[in-house]
């Protein structure tokens, strides 16, 4: 079956080492659409966080946001779907996080919360680290403070719960949640996205960590499947290219699986082909290949 839809994953993925899309990933993506083949976006990136981006390339369809636990339009900036994290596990969440010392980041549905971000800070009012206020002043996303997860004026709205911290300390978190969450949510850990000169300050080592808590069933898959079913997509016609492990759900389950050059092993493994890097437009050499004919 030739490809109808081509699901594409942003950072590490579409956008370079330097933050930028390149001029030949651009075309490409141009090509494709007037192809006939739909571009979805599908980034762990709330819908503020990418919009830039977005506006690049002239995105109209729909774009799976927040690690895919929600679908929203990039026009109107409305949500189409979402999928919720549960209550308790918010709170469960959220507590150990700050009991950590780690200012909880409670990602809402912006449409319907009217703000991004509810930081839990604690009563002790743990500081946020300069990466994610660096972060969130470069995205110019809403933010509010909290110092107990009781005063979520919004709770329903939740679809993700993260830090930000050193990758070892991270890494005990993320095998705590997994235990704790009984099957009942998914958890992720990767590199942040990071200033240089933040980069250089950590300790020997060491890199900075995202920690994301979702419902079990929000995933960059899921949203695929959904929009891929209301437009009579089969699984056989979708390619998803990506190269962290938030993008495995979508490179396992298309039919055609593009792991990057630069992808982490866990990617490349299940991936039905490799690509080039994110610094040398491997998100456009796989589509001249898909739209080729070699790569189906």
């Amino acid at each position: 079956m030739p490809i109808r839809l081509i699901a594409i994953d942003l950072d590490g993925t579409l956008i370079s080492g330097d933050g930028e899309i390149s001029e030949r990933n651009r075309a490409a993506i141009a090509e494709a659409r007037g192809a006939g083949v739909r571009v979805l976006i599908c980034t762990g990136r709330g819908l503020a966080e990418c919009r830039q981006y977005l506006d690049r390339i002239d995105q109209r369809d729909p774009v799976a946001v927040a690690g895919g636990s929600i679908i929203a339009d990039p026009l109107s900036g409305r949500t189409l779907r979402r999928f919720p994290v549960h209550l308790h596990m918010v709170h469960s969440t959220v507590e150990r996080l700050v009991a950590q010392g780690h200012p909880a980041l409670v990602l809402k549905d912006p449409a319907e919360a009217g703000y991004d971000y509810l930081v839990v800070h604690g009563e002790e009012r743990l500081p946020l680290d300069p990466v994610t206020e660096w972060w969130f002043g470069r995205m110019q996303v809403r933010v509010r403070y909290a110092t107990h997860i009781h005063h979520d004026e919004h709770p329903e709205h939740t679809v993700r719960v993260g830090a930000c911290g050193l990758s070892s300390t991270l890494g005990r978190l993320r095998d705590d949640l997994l235990t704790a969450s009984e099957g009942r949510a998914q958890v992720h850990s990767f590199p942040a996205v990071v200033a240089p000169e933040h980069a250089s300050r950590l300790p020997g080592g060491e890199s900075l960590h995202i920690l994301e808590l979702f419902d079990a069933d929000a995933n960059k898959w899921s949203a695929i499947r959904h929009l891929a079913s209301g437009w009579n997509i089969h699984r056989d016609e979708i390619a998803a290219i990506g190269d962290e492990i938030n993008d495995e759900s979508m490179i396992r389950g298309a039919g055609l699986g593009i792991a990057m050059g630069n992808a982490v092993p866990s990617v490349r493994t299940i991936a039905r082909r490799q690509t080039l890097s994110h610094n040398e437009d491997g998100v456009a050499h796989a589509i001249d290949r898909i739209l080729d004919g070699e790569w189906a």
